[in-house]
């Protein structure tokens, strides 16, 4: 459900995305959102009907602060290759980026939220999916439109990447050290360049 900015709704995710983001949705109290945003219990609840609804719109704001930008970037690339090459360079200032919000979203709660909170682990699931699948998109319009060899298999290839990028992300964010990143953004331009068609 979207929410017009402007709105005391869009005040407290605004302040209390990067609360959840930070602390989990277990770790996050309700204390923490009234002190935060200093509205009533009331006013929150006025606007969202309970916790578990206010975490997974601050999930999305989250997501969408990450990934709006490279999306508009990559939108601005015309070919296969320099798509691709697009979302390795977004990601050379992701760390900076995520870490202002206390860390990559799609990692802090599809792995806090596992155990705990079903709707939001399908959410950042979904999330993970949509991101996987337009990579693989782009792949096979590559492919199609011959910029891209033709004996590549798209969804495998568009699992790796992410898979290697979020893999480096998680280091760089458990090490406080965004070289791990810079590591597997360098190796993954170098196969990236190896799908182009000779």
């Amino acid at each position: 459900m979207k929410r017009e900015e402007g709105t005391t709704a869009d005040y407290i995710l605004e302040i209390v995305a990067p609360i959840f983001n930070r602390k989990g949705y277990v770790g996050t109290s309700l204390s923490d959102i009234t002190e935060a945003t200093q509205l009533t219990k009331g006013a929150i609840y006025c606007n969202f009907k309970n916790k578990e609804e206010l975490a997974l719109h601050a999930f999305h704001k989250n997501v969408d602060f990450v990934i709006h930008p490279m999306t508009q970037f990559i939108k601005e690339q015309h070919n296969a290759i320099d798509k691709l090459l697009a979302i390795t360079h977004f990601y050379r200032n992701y760390y900076e980026l995520a870490s202002s919000r206390g860390g990559c979203p799609v990692l802090n709660v599809g792995i806090d939220a596992k155990h705990v909170n079903p709707i939001l682990y399908q959410a950042t699931k979904e999330v993970v999916n949509r991101l996987i699948t337009s990579l693989e998109t782009i792949i096979e319009k590559g492919i199609q439109f011959g910029q891209l060899k033709t004996d590549i298999n798209a969804k495998l290839v568009a699992g790796n990447i992410y898979a290697i990028i979020e893999g480096g992300i998680y280091l760089a964010m458990l090490h406080d050290d965004a070289t791990y990143l810079h590591n597997v953004l360098d190796i993954t331009e170098q196969q990236i360049i190896q799908l182009k068609r000779a």
